[in-house]
This record gives C-alpha cells, structure tokens and sequence, in this order.
C-alpha cells in the first residue's frame, strides 16, 4: 500500500476515492472499503482513502475529542488488510479547516488527487463551516471529472455501526460486543520498550508495549492473545492503566505478562487483542498485596484460555 501526504502526487495514477477517519476500521468501514476496491478495479483506477491526521476534534476541542480506536500505523495496516492501495494523509489545521469547499474540491480531489470516482456517506459535509455536501460534490463532478456515489447508514446485527458505539462497549468492558462490531478481537500494537522492571521483581516479568493512543479506549485487567513477528499467537494477561499501586506519572501503561514465555522481546513490535476483561484497575496496600491480585489474575487468564479451548 501506497502512503502519500501533500499535494506533489499527479505522478500517481488517478483514483477511486473514500473519505473518513476510519478509526478503527469497523463492519461498516469494511463494507465501504469492499465496495470502493471492486469499484477501482472495475474502472481500472487505484484504490484510495483519504484521511486526516490529527482528528478533527483534537484541533477544535482537544479535551472532548474522542479516545482513538486505532493510532495512524495500525489504521495503515486495517486499511492494507482490506486491499486498499493508497491512503492520502491530510494534515488537518485550523488554518484547512476554512479552506472553501469548492477549493476543496480543486485542490485536494481534482489536482492532487485526481479523483475520478468517490463514495462518501450521505451526510458527508466538508469545507469551511462544513459548507460542502453531496449536492455540491455532484455538481462540481463534471467540471472537475468525478462521478459521486452515496453509502447509506450501514447496520449490522439491526444497529448502526460506528466507532463510537465500539468505544462504548470497550469502555464498558464488553468485549464480545466489540469484536463483533469490528469483526475481530480489538487490539493495540506497539514496540516492546524497557519499562521500571517492576514486574520482574515480582517474579512476573511484563512486556512494556509503547502506547501512540491519545487515550486508551479500555482499562483495567485482561486476558490477552498475543503476536510478536508472526510468531503463534501467545497467551497472557495484561495491565492497561495509570498503576495506582506504584508511583505513576498519570499516563497509561500497556504491560503484559506472557504465559510459559522467557525470549527477550525489546524493540519488536507486538500486537496484543483483548478477550476477557478480568477486573477494573486497582490500588492495593503494598507490593505484597499487588503480588498477590496478579496471581489471581494469571490464574484467572489461564482458566479463561482453557475454557476456550475446551468450549
């Protein structure tokens, strides 16, 4: 897949368009990004997804902005994993965000991207005070040399999908709900980086995995499934949270305990899924206490493993 950024790409081939975050890379994302690679490769155009980098309510309103499903690598390798064959990264800033939506129009989708086909939602809006919509896209299509198809809401299960509705069921601790609505177990990845050495101590050595998120959209304690360069996936348990317990700065740390496991993991990159939310995060009286809980948790991780393999 093809990553570009900026407005020097007319080398490239012209293109079947989508426009979004996609953060997260849904049901109903997939459904759109079907319909978009049938429809290049029937027009023997290249596949692409516009997006925008940061999200737009981290320029506007940075503290009610959502928590991000995906960071940007992770949305990369979704998108890749649908057969998308571009992605065109636009910076969003305040300074775009009053870009008029005919300029819009010739300058990102015709100049720079030469658009010759695009699909968007039916209450797509875009340009300065959200001026654009499908109406215009369409009637600046002949002008500019694109043809403008609407998706409808898409359901799954009777409901809309969406990425809000999956930061809901995370945050409630229902995995199951959010795998279905995204087709597979939701997971983080990030490089392996040295951590305080805590959980070694305590005869539990953890895997301190970088987190890109803004926020994480879950916490607490988890029974994890784990894939480290393509090796089997490996089983575990996983803390994601502020570690009350210990002395913290306030940040989210993402540490993982793997089972049965002793290989040296610093600087790979690890995909880590979530499966069963075992408890919420907790601050315990001393090291002895925390020593303790994590044996429950690895004890319950491990019955929860045997019981799917069982099941």
């Amino acid at each position: 897949m093809v990553i570009t950024h900026g407005a020097r790409t007319a080398a490239l081939p012209p293109v079947a368009l989508t426009i979004g975050n996609f953060d997260g890379v849904h049901r109903g994302h997939q459904v759109i990004l079907d319909r978009l690679v049938r429809e290049a490769r029937s027009r023997q155009l290249s596949s692409c997804v516009l997006t925008f980098e940061p999200h737009p309510r981290e320029v506007f309103a940075p503290h009610a902005a959502p928590t991000r499903l995906t960071n940007l690598r992770e949305k990369f390798e979704l998108l890749a994993a649908q057969g998308v064959e571009r992605v065109h990264v636009l910076h969003f800033s305040r300074s775009f965000a009053a870009l008029a939506a005919e300029a819009f129009v010739e300058k990102v989708l015709g100049d720079t991207l030469r658009a010759r086909w695009i699909l968007i939602g039916d209450d797509f809006r875009f340009g300065a005070r959200r001026a654009g919509d499908i109406g215009l896209l369409r009637a600046l299509g002949p002008r500019f040399g694109f043809e403008v198809e609407a998706m409808h809401t898409i359901e799954h299960a009777g409901s809309r999908v969406s990425s809000s509705v999956v930061r809901a069921a995370l945050a409630a601790g229902d995995l199951r709900a959010a795998e279905d609505l995204l087709g597979r177990p939701y997971s983080i990845s990030g490089r392996v980086e040295h951590g305080n050495k805590l959980g070694r101590e305590l005869g539990y050595a953890t895997a301190n995995v970088q987190l890109k998120h803004n926020r994480p959209p879950l916490m607490g304690i988890y029974a994890v499934r784990v894939h480290v360069n393509g090796t089997p996936a490996l089983p575990g348990v996983a803390s994601l949270g502020v570690r009350p317990t210990v002395k913290s700065d306030g940040r989210a740390v993402l540490e993982v305990h793997l089972f049965d496991f002793d290989r040296d993991l610093y600087r790979h990159h690890m995909r880590v899924e979530f499966l069963r939310k075992i408890r919420d995060e907790a601050k315990f009286s001393d090291l002895d206490a925390l020593k303790a809980q994590i044996a429950r948790d690895c004890e319950e991780a491990r019955n929860f493993f045997m019981e799917d393999r069982n099941g």
